[in-house]
């Protein structure tokens, strides 16, 4: 086991290495020039190149890089170019918003998901099965911007119950914040949580289908019990494959929400930098999500092992 892990950590920082090789290209690879942007259409040549100096951006690609790779590793992200403060502090305040979002999204998709996926694979091919299956299919078919404003027209507008956009903050209390945060986190989740559905009924119904089941069916014990002791750890997999990616999806996904709700999270303040031209509040933020992204895959990949012990053994 633990040199299963011990590969698969390699593998995460290789992942890592190349990611911040390419989001730090491509971003200062990008034309135009944010000292000019900062100083404005009207500032003299002379007060540009001395601010781009001051910025450091005159500086070699290959030093600025390790530069901006050296501050990483001790947690100096350097300052944002726009707002004059720290970009981990930034970045910090944002993800208290994001990563809560985040899971509450996740939370809502796997309870609406395994819900409907476990119940459509045990009432296969049955009328709830098919009506359940085709709300799923509108559901993947929805932009998640459209339900949002949707929403808000019924929960805001119409019915008066949760407000509109904006964030309360965790100040004014945990259930202020976790409201400010349901409509978007509903928004996100009901795509999430319609692709996860099939997949989560495709595979309970392949496990359904093997040898084991129809044994143990054999042996006396229920359906019922047949489907939780049994079917479900079996169907995880491909599940759990499904559920790594849409969290990482969630975490770096959340521009267009956070824009109409009017929420100050780590999407909104990637949206706002790069209007800015702030590139090294981007470049910080893009490293992030990419992080989070080969992370969520890396704790999938570990969890694999511990479901299915025959998965460490295939790859050792």
């Amino acid at each position: 086991m633990s040199l299963f892990v011990l590969r698969r950590f390699l593998t995460l920082l290789a992942t890592l290495a190349a990611a911040s090789v390419i989001i730090f290209l491509v971003l200062d690879a990008l034309p135009g020039n944010a000292a000019q942007m900062l100083m404005g259409a009207d500032a003299s040549p002379d007060a540009v190149r001395a601010l781009a100096a001051k910025l450091g951006l005159d500086q070699p690609l290959a030093y600025r890089y390790a530069h901006w790779i050296a501050g990483m590793a001790v947690g100096d992200l350097g300052n944002s170019y726009a707002y004059g403060t720290s970009v981990a502090a930034l970045i910090a305040e944002r993800l208290l918003l994001s990563i809560p979002l985040a899971l509450l999204s996740m939370a809502i998709t796997v309870v609406l998901a395994l819900t409907a996926g476990i119940y459509t694979a045990a009432n296969h091919n049955r009328f709830g099965d098919v009506g359940v299956m085709s709300l799923t299919q509108v559901g993947i078919a929805l932009p998640n911007f459209w339900f949002a404003i949707l929403l808000i027209l019924l929960f805001s507008v119409k019915l008066h119950w949760l407000a509109a956009g904006g964030f309360a903050g965790w100040d004014d209390g945990i259930w202020a914040g976790l409201r400010s945060l349901l409509l978007p986190a509903i928004s996100l989740a009901v795509v999430q949580a319609a692709i996860l559905a099939r997949v989560t009924r495709s595979a309970v119904l392949d496990v359904l289908r093997e040898d084991f089941v129809r044994t143990a069916r054999a042996k006396g014990l229920s359906k019922r019990a047949v489907l939780w002791q049994h079917v479900l750890r079996n169907a995880m997999i491909p599940v759990m494959t499904v559920m790594g990616l849409q969290f990482a999806n969630l975490l770096a996904g959340t521009i267009v929400i956070e824009n109409v709700f009017y929420l100050p999270g780590l999407g909104r303040l990637i949206f706002q930098s790069i209007a800015n031209r702030d590139l090294i509040v981007v470049r910080n933020c893009v490293m992030l999500l990419a992080a989070m992204v080969i992370t969520v895959n890396f704790v999938v990949d570990v969890l694999y092992a511990v479901i299915d012990p025959r998965i460490k053994v295939q790859n050792l």
